[in-house]
């Protein structure tokens, strides 16, 4: 966990310039709970390590649809595989395509300070996107893509059993709840998806574009460790 005077730091490189916090007010980022594994340690390390394997290869060869026949290679996600946190956005651009791993531009430099605003360090939290393969001209992913993804998907959030997910942006956010509603009207509420709180903020590319929504995006993510917190 951060110290105070670190935490200020990452915010002021979120626009967040003023933000002092009382001490009662304080919502710790969530904690890894130290409960007793169903299967034996030792068991239970190789089977999730051989699914992840299994998943990744299975990622690694999609032909699902279309999209494999533009990409430079999938994108499937980055993080600790057991983490308390899982963040999703819609899916990979350019820098994402060329590297092979999610949010590496300036994006994903902004999404590296919100993580550590929250005390937190992108190895502690997962990150992915709901189609695994870069759009052409970075639109956004059909929904016949993302409905030939979401297996992956979905297997990966069984796998991790995240305590919490932020959608990333409006694409994510009504794909992820099947509403068309705004993300305006989705922001600062706990929804549900299949029985983990989500969270929805402002995708970190969109607020390199609109640095006045910074502050909001902070009270995002202050709104879902207070709920991390609860769990």
């Amino acid at each position: 966990m951060l110290d105070n005077a670190l935490r200020l730091q990452y915010l002021h490189a979120l626009g967040i310039d003023v933000w002092i916090p009382k001490a009662n007010n304080v919502q710790p980022p969530c904690v890894m709970a130290n409960e007793t594994p169903i299967l034996a340690p030792a068991l239970a390390t190789e089977t999730a390590t051989g699914d992840w394997q299994a998943l990744e290869t299975a990622v690694a060869g999609c032909t699902r649809c279309g999209l494999c026949s533009t990409r430079n290679q999938t994108v499937f996600g980055t993080g600790d595989r057991q983490a308390d946190w899982l963040f999703i956005g819609e899916g990979p651009g350019q820098h994402e395509d060329e590297q092979g791993k999610p949010f590496v531009g300036n994006a994903g430099q902004l999404l590296t300070e919100m993580i550590r605003a929250i005390g937190l360090s992108r190895d502690a939290v997962f990150i992915t996107n709901m189609v695994k393969c870069r759009p052409p001209g970075n639109r956004d992913p059909h929904s016949d893509e993302i409905a030939s993804c979401h297996p992956y998907l979905q297997q990966q959030i069984n796998l991790i059993q995240p305590k919490i997910i932020v959608a990333l942006g409006r694409v994510a956010a009504q794909k992820l709840l099947k509403t068309e509603a705004s993300l305006a009207q989705l922001r600062g509420k706990a929804h549900d998806f299949s029985g983990i709180p989500l969270v929805v903020v402002y995708h970190p590319a969109y607020l390199l574009r609109s640095l006045l929504e910074k502050r909001k995006a902070w009270q995002d993510l202050q709104f879902a460790m207070g709920l991390c917190s609860r769990l």
